[in-house]
C-alpha cells in the first residue's frame, strides 16, 4: 500500500492553484455583486480541485503506460514511474476522483441546470483526453487551448453562474487572467520537458515552435494577465483596487530570466519556476478577491 504522503504528491499540490484560483475569483465576485451562495460556492471548489486531482492522477497512469515517463524524466517523481503506486491503483484513483467529483457537483447541476451539465461532463472529458491515446490533446499539441478555457473564462463564468444563475460579459473576461497564467504554467512544464515530449511524439507547442517561442508565449501570458484586471476595471466598472491584484506579477520577472538563461542540459532548474508561476497565479486571485469583498 501506498503511503498518505506518496498519495498526496500524486496529486500534484502546487499545480491545484490552477483550479483553486478560478473559484475564488468567481466567488469574490459574486460576493461583491451580492449573489453569494455559500453552498454553491464551496461544492464548486470542492468539485474543481477533485477534477484536477482525477486529470493528475490519470496522466501519471497514461504517462507511464503509453512510455511518455521514463528515466530520464526532469520533473518530479511521480508515483506509477517510481513505483510507489501500481498503474491499476492510479488508474482507480483517477476514476474514483472523477466520480466524486459528479457526486459534489450534483447539487450545482440541479440548481444551474444544462449549462453546468455541459461544463462538468466537458471537464471530466478533458482530463482523460489530456494524455490519454495517440490523440490526446498534449499530444496533438492544443492543451493549451483547453487548459485556457477550462482554467479560466469557463471557471470563473461557471462558478459565478451557479451562485447568480447568471453570467455577465465581466466575469468571462475575469478568467482571462487564470486562463493565460494556467497556460504559462503549462509552458514552464513543456519548456523544461522539450527533449522528452519530442522523443515521446507529442507535438508541444514547444516542440512545434521551438523552446524560444516557447519562452516568448511565456511572457505574453503574463502581459496579458497584467493587463485583465485593468481593462475589467474601464470597460466594466469593477473596484478600482482590483488592478493591484496585477502588481504579483513583478515576481515573475526572475522566472523569465531564469527561463532564457537555463540551458537545456540543465532543465531540471526549471523546476522552481513552475512552482513560483502556480503561487503567482493563486497571490493574483488572492488580491482580486479581496479588492472585490472589501468593496461590498
Amino acid at each position: 500500500m501506498a503511503s498518505f504522503q506518496t498519495w498526496l504528491s500524486a496529486t500534484r499540490p502546487k499545480t491545484l492553484f490552477a483550479a483553486l484560483s478560478p473559484v475564488v475569483i468567481g466567488v469574490a465576485i459574486a460576493s461583491g455583486m451580492d449573489v453569494l451562495h455559500p453552498v454553491s460556492a464551496v461544492l464548486a471548489l470542492l468539485s474543481a480541485i477533485l477534477i484536477q486531482v482525477g486529470t493528475n492522477f490519470f496522466n501519471d497512469y497514461a504517462d507511464f503506460t503509453s512510455g511518455t515517463d521514463s528515466d530520464e524524466r526532469k520533473g518530479l517523481v511521480r508515483g506509477v514511474l517510481a513505483g510507489d503506486i501500481s498503474p491499476d491503483s492510479m488508474k482507480r484513483a483517477a476514476i474514483f476522483s472523477f466520480v466524486l467529483a459528479v457526486v459534489a457537483g450534483g447539487y450545482l447541476m440541479y440548481r444551474g441546470g444544462w449549462p453546468i451539465v455541459l461544463i462538468g461532463a466537458s471537464s471530466i472529458a478533458f482530463g482523460f483526453m489530456y494524455t490519454s491515446g495517440e490523440y490526446s490533446l498534449s499530444r496533438l499539441g492544443i492543451a493549451d487551448f483547453f487548459v485556457f478555457v477550462f482554467f479560466g473564462p469557463v471557471a470563473v463564468a461557471g462558478t459565478y453562474y451557479v451562485q447568480a444563475l447568471s453570467w455577465p460579459t465581466m466575469v468571462w473576461f475575469a478568467g482571462i487572467a487564470p486562463g493565460v497564467m494556467s497556460v504559462a504554467i503549462l509552458l514552464v512544464n513543456n519548456i523544461r520537458d522539450i527533449d522528452e515530449d519530442r522523443a515521446a511524439g507529442k507535438k508541444t507547442i514547444v516542440v512545434r515552435f521551438g523552446r524560444s517561442f516557447g519562452i516568448q508565449a511565456y511572457i505574453a501570458c503574463l502581459v496579458v494577465a497584467t493587463l485583465t484586471a485593468p481593462f475589467i476595471v474601464f470597460m466594466y466598472g469593477a473596484p478600482f483596487m482590483t488592478m493591484t491584484a496585477s502588481v504579483v506579477f513583478l515576481g515573475a520577472i526572475r522566472n523569465v530570466q531564469t527561463l532564457q538563461q537555463t540551458p537545456v542540459e540543465q532543465s531540471e532548474q526549471l523546476n522552481p519556476v513552475l512552482a513560483s508561476t502556480a503561487r503567482l497565479l493563486f497571490f493574483y486571485s488572492v488580491l482580486y478577491a479581496l479588492a472585490w469583498i472589501l468593496n461590498t
